[in-house]
């Protein structure tokens, strides 16, 4: 008997107009993706980078430039399992390759006890990407921090380091490099949304280095400043639309930085 062979491919994952058009008009305005570019995407595999590898691979059919892109995975040498991430990819059409490090081993010996492992796993992480992304003739890198991440980062950065900081949705890193955001006016929750309403397999908490059983400084800074910006939105359920006005309308000459100073 002849075996008959389906040529239907897996269908794409439904990611929500709403989502969509924000990412597509902070793309316009910042202009993060362009004609020519070659795109690395550092991918977790938690709930934002699977969005944001979805949302490329749909950009790159349906945008009206041409441009590539690759996801990459930073094994951080934690004995991670990166199988299903992959298999993911290859069903959803998004280029992928794994790059292992020896990050987790490094954190162990050079990190300063009592010290934040975020911000040294994060520098190691980031430093991994860029390199690949030299290395492999890219000239941007994408990051998934949506507007969640900027707020939290704002109001840490005000409380224990005293400065007014957050995040920006393009720069360009020392190395030339430029680094964008295109999920940066995306709220967390859609993300949660999209990954649970299409049944998506996210990465677990164990892969994170600062939730390891031996860790001395779990990330509890952020989970306080998490926990302060709910009860803030929970008070005023338009607290993140104005936050994410405000980051687009700074009055620098109102503080007492003496540069800004018109005087």
């Amino acid at each position: 008997m002849e075996q008959i062979v389906s040529d239907s491919k897996p269908p794409k994952y439904e990611i929500s107009k709403k989502i969509l058009n924000t990412v597509g008009k902070t793309n316009a305005e910042y202009g993060l993706i362009q004609e020519g570019d070659r795109v690395l995407l550092g991918l977790s595999g938690g709930k934002d980078s699977i969005l944001l590898a979805c949302i490329l691979e749909r950009m790159q059919r349906h945008a009206p430039f041409k441009f590539e892109f690759k996801a990459l995975t930073i094994h951080y040498g934690l004995g991670e399992k990166f199988d299903w991430l992959s298999e993911l990819c290859q069903r959803q059409g998004i280029p992928h390759e794994i790059f292992y490090t020896t990050i987790a081993d490094t954190i162990k010996e050079k990190r300063r006890e009592g010290s934040s492992y975020c911000s040294f796993c994060s520098r190691m992480r980031r430093g991994s990407l860029y390199s690949k992304a030299l290395e492999m003739g890219y000239n941007k890198v994408a990051i998934a921090h949506h507007l969640d991440d900027a707020a939290e980062s704002f109001f840490m950065n005000l409380t224990y380091n005293g400065s007014l900081r957050s995040m920006t949705p393009i720069y360009r890193a020392e190395n030339g490099l430029q680094v964008i955001r295109p999920l940066i006016h995306i709220r967390e929750r859609q993300s949660i949304d999209f990954v649970k309403s299409q049944n998506i397999p996210t990465a677990p908490d164990c892969n994170c280095p600062a939730k390891q059983p031996d860790s001395d400084k779990p990330p509890i800074a952020r989970l306080a400043t998490k926990n302060f910006l709910s009860q803030m939105e929970e008070t005023n359920p338009e607290f993140f639309k104005s936050l994410k006005n405000a980051f687009c309308n700074l009055h620098a000459e109102s503080f007492s930085d003496k540069s800004y100073l018109k005087i």
